[in-house]
C-alpha cells in the first residue's frame, strides 16, 4: 500500500495529487463544527425588495414589461459660466433667429442660460435666453451697472397659454400664421432695460452693435481677436 501523506495543518491525508482522503463534510463532522452552527447571533431578516409591478402577482408573466424607475446617480446643475463672459460683455450669437448679431450680456439665470439684450432699439434683439455654447465672447464691454434685471428669471420667459378658437383648424390649413402676442410685463421690462443700456452707449457703440458679424474670404475665425 502506498504511503499516504498528511496535509499540513489538518487531520486529512492526501491520497494522490489534488485528491484528499476525507471530503469537506466528513472533516466538518470530525471536527464537530455542527455543534456551533447557527449560534453566531440573531440573523437579520433580508430587506424586502420593492415590487414595481402593478396589480397582484399571478401565475403567469405579464405580456409587456412594466416600466421601472431608472437610477439617477447625478443631480443636474447649471453650467459654469465661462471666465471670458462677465456682465456687460458684448457677445456674438452663432445660432438661432438672431445669429451673427451682437448683444450685451446682462446676467446668468438659474437654468445656466445667459440673459442678453440687443438693445432692441439698436439691432432688434429683445431680452432673450442664450446658451453660452453658441456665443463668442468679445473683449468689448458695456457699462451695465445701471441696468436692473433682478426681477427677470426663467419664469419670465414662460409662454402664455392661448385658448384655441373653433375655426382654428381651418386657419391651420389655410396657412395663415397666428401672430405671437407679448405680455405687457415683457414690453415694460424691455423698455426699462433699453433705456438703461442706451444711457451708457455712445454713437460708435451703437453702430458696432447694429452691424452683423461677417467673415470675408481668407479670414479664419480661430486667428481673429474678438
Amino acid at each position: 500500500m502506498p504511503k499516504v501523506e498528511k496535509v499540513a495543518g489538518t487531520r486529512n491525508r492526501a491520497i494522490a495529487r489534488g485528491v484528499l482522503e476525507f471530503s469537506r463534510s466528513q472533516m466538518n463532522d470530525k471536527a464537530g463544527r455542527y455543534k456551533y452552527r447557527g449560534k453566531g447571533g440573531v440573523k437579520k431578516a433580508p430587506a424586502a425588495k420593492p415590487d414595481f409591478r402593478s396589480g397582484p402577482i399571478g401565475k403567469w408573466y405579464a405580456a409587456e414589461d412594466a416600466p421601472r424607475p431608472l437610477n439617477r446617480n447625478f443631480t443636474p446643475k447649471p453650467a459654469k459660466l465661462r471666465a471670458s463672459i462677465t456682465p456687460g460683455t458684448v457677445l456674438i450669437i452663432l445660432s438661432g433667429r438672431f445669429r451673427a448679431r451682437r448683444v450685451v450680456f446682462l446676467k446668468q439665470l438659474e437654468s445656466g442660460l445667459l440673459l442678453v439684450s440687443g438693445p432692441f432699439k439698436v439691432n432688434g434683439v429683445p431680452l432673450r435666453r442664450v446658451n453660452q455654447a453658441y456665443v463668442i465672447a468679445t473683449s468689448t464691454k458695456v457699462d451695465v451697472s445701471g441696468v436692473d434685471v433682478s426681477d427677470i428669471n426663467d419664469r419670465f420667459f414662460a409662454r402664455v397659454p392661448v385658448e384655441k378658437a373653433a375655426d382654428e383648424e381651418g386657419a391651420f390649413f389655410e396657412g395663415t400664421p397666428k401672430p405671437v402676442v407679448l405680455s405687457d410685463a415683457r414690453k415694460s421690462a424691455q423698455k426699462k432695460v433699453d433705456s438703461a443700456l442706451l444711457g451708457s452707449i455712445d454713437k460708435t457703440m451703437k453702430s458696432y452693435l447694429g452691424a452683423r458679424f461677417t467673415l470675408t474670404k481668407g479670414q479664419a475665425p480661430h486667428e481673429l481677436s474678438f
